[in-house]
Order: structure tokens, then sequence, then C-alpha cells
């Protein structure tokens, strides 16, 4: 890949309220890059067409800004950030996203509840952000950020690599509960694997190659690529 390749290529995406759409498809076809263009990546440049968000043209928005309307990305490869410790993280990032100041005691049992849910220790918060963090916690503390932010859309970008079936259960399962909660979030699912989807059950499946979307339907979908791959795809690219 080399400055100024097309990566995306005429991507029509739409989520309502409340839907989990799932993206899949082979290493390579754009799948990440779709996540973080969508929260305004300098690294990338929309060349044709908008992105919206709740009637607002976002195309032009700054990452920051995008966060603090709404909009939430769990990263395949959470960074590390030396120094600043979970809690600190989220007291900022909260703040940043609804302007709510809350010490870093009123933060700690807005969290509790949470790390229990996701099998973490009560002293997870006070960690240095991802540092140290095995691939699970890493998923496991994103899932959190996600409850305390509270967005109105969540892209979770590859949220099961690295999970074993237990961890991919809890953080389904944490994923499930965010969701009953605010119903009304919109969920995109960025995945190789269908055993994230059998979890969670998205209302729709869309198949990437090669920067499009070849084929759209539900999770018979899925169980179509588990069956015969990514190559009767490809095809229709």
């Amino acid at each position: 890949m080399t400055p100024g390749d097309e990566i995306l290529r005429g991507i029509d995406l739409t989520v309502q309220q409340g839907e989990v759409h799932a993206i899949m498809g082979p290493n390579g076809s754009g799948k990440s890059t779709l996540g973080t263009t969508l929260l305004g990546s300098p690294e990338y440049e929309v060349t044709a067409g908008s992105i919206s968000f709740l009637g607002d043209d976002v195309t032009e928005w700054p990452t920051d800004e995008r966060a603090k309307a709404g909009m939430f990305l769990a990263f395949q490869y959470p960074q590390e950030i030396a120094g600043v410790s979970v809690i600190q993280f989220l007291r900022q990032a909260l703040s940043a996203r609804k302007g709510i100041d809350l010490s870093v005691l009123e933060l700690r049992l807005a969290t509790m509840e949470w790390m229990g849910r996701l099998g973490m220790d009560s002293g997870f918060v006070d960690r240095y952000l991802n540092e140290g963090f095995s691939g699970g916690e890493k998923k496991r503390n994103e899932i959190m950020q996600m409850a305390i932010l509270e967005p109105e859309l969540a892209i979770l970008d590859e949220t099961d690599s690295g999970l074993d079936i237990d961890a991919l259960r809890i953080v389904a399962k944490g994923i499930q509960e965010v969701r009953t909660e605010r119903p009304n979030m919109g969920v995109v699912l960025i995945t190789h694997y269908q055993r994230l989807l059998d979890e969670l059950q998205p209302d729709h499946v869309h198949i990437l190659v090669d920067g499009r979307i070849v084929q759209s339907g539900g999770m018979e979908l899925a169980e179509q690529l588990e069956r015969d791959g990514y190559e009767a795809f490809r095809a229709t690219a």
C-alpha cells in the first residue's frame, strides 16, 4: 500500500438506531480502514461521498468532535499510554464526551459494576492504559469504555481477535448488556469470524472484498462464508 492508493470504493452503508451490522472480509479488504475513516482518522482522505451521523454531515469533522457527538471506536490494537491510568483516561474521556466532571471516587464506583460484569479485577482501573494488558484485558477494557461513555454508534474493530472462547463469551455478554441498557445504540462489528456473530446475532451481515461491499444479507451469509470461504464472493467484487 502506497500513499494515494484507493482503499474503499463506493461504500454505501446505513446503520439505523439499535441495529447491529457485521462487516466481514479477508485481510486487506479495507475493514479496519472503514472503521477508522468513520472516526475521522487523518491517515485517510475521503475523496468522494459523505459521512452522515444523526442528521449531520460529519465528513470534515475531526475525530474528537465525532467522539463528542457519540461515535465510538474500539480498536483492533489498542495503544498503550504509559503514565495514564485507566480511570484517569475514562475521566477525561467522559468529561469531553458529556461535559461531566466526576471525581475519581465517583467514577470508580461507576466502573465497579462493569468490571464485575466483564470479569475484571477491582484494581484494574488503576493500571496504566493497556500497559502489560493481555489481549483479553484490552478488549474488555474497550467494552467498559463503551459502557461508561454511552455512544450513539459503536464501531468494534475485531473485538474477538485473540480471545479464547470463554473470553469471547464474556466480551459478547458485555456488548449485549450495553445494548440492553442503550437499545438505540447502533453497532458495527468488524470481524473475520462467525463465532462472535453467533453470540450477538447481527441484523445485517456485509461482505467486504477489495474495498467494496459485494453482498449483504443476514446470518445466512456468515454461515455461507464459514462453509465456502471468501473465494465464493471474490467473483462479484
